[in-house]
């Protein structure tokens, strides 16, 4: 006998869990949205290699195994750097540049874009380098090969949505609506760094 599957749709149980979300982000801000980033990161590159793995299953090639040190990595990116550096970061926007100031929507938006987004990629292969024991001389070929054009992308990808973010947001929410559009970024950063 086939087996259904049978989508959640328990509005008390999906409101619990939001209720409960919700009280931990407030009673514990940096650790709720590190734990977030950690488990979006690595989901986002299981996403990456399960497409990988469809890409290569098409071309008849064999299926790659699973690099479970991949969504490990990720995750302690996301636990350690993504998370808690997103919440100081989008709490120093709201310092720098208050809703009333002057033209604060597109100061917010040029700091993101042209100081932060950029350190925080050139970040990304610093630590990804190091989680996966390799020299300084691999970070350089890999910065030389991939960096710029992993960063015009994230520019192209990322800034309606971090307009969107920055912008309308609320500030407790911003690093859970980054690490959302993160979990699809961070597919394309996998296949990127190869």
């Amino acid at each position: 006998m086939p087996t259904q599957s049978v989508p959640i749709r328990d509005p008390i149980l999906l409101s619990r869990l939001l209720q409960q979300y919700l009280h931990l982000l407030k009673k514990y801000p940096i650790i709720t949205k590190s734990v977030t980033s950690a488990v979006l990161s690595a989901l986002g590159n299981l996403l990456s290699q399960a497409l990988e793995s469809k890409k290569k299953l098409k071309e008849g090639q064999s299926r790659k195994e699973l690099d479970v040190y991949g969504p490990i990595r990720f995750a302690v990116y996301g636990l350690v750097i993504t998370g808690p550096l997103s919440h100081y970061f989008y709490q120093l926007l709201e310092l720098l540049f208050p809703a009333s100031a002057p033209f604060s929507i597109l100061k917010r938006l040029l700091l993101e874009r042209l100081v932060f987004a950029p350190a925080f990629l050139f970040l990304f292969f610093v630590v990804m380098n190091t989680l996966e024991g390799k020299t300084n001389a691999d970070l350089q070929d890999k910065l030389k090969a991939r960096y710029w054009p992993a960063l015009k992308m994230n520019w192209k990808v990322w800034t309606p949505f971090q307009f969107i973010n920055i912008n309308y947001v609320p500030v407790q929410f911003r690093v859970l609506f980054a690490n959302l559009i993160a979990l699809f970024w961070n597919a394309y950063l996998t296949s990127v760094r190869k």
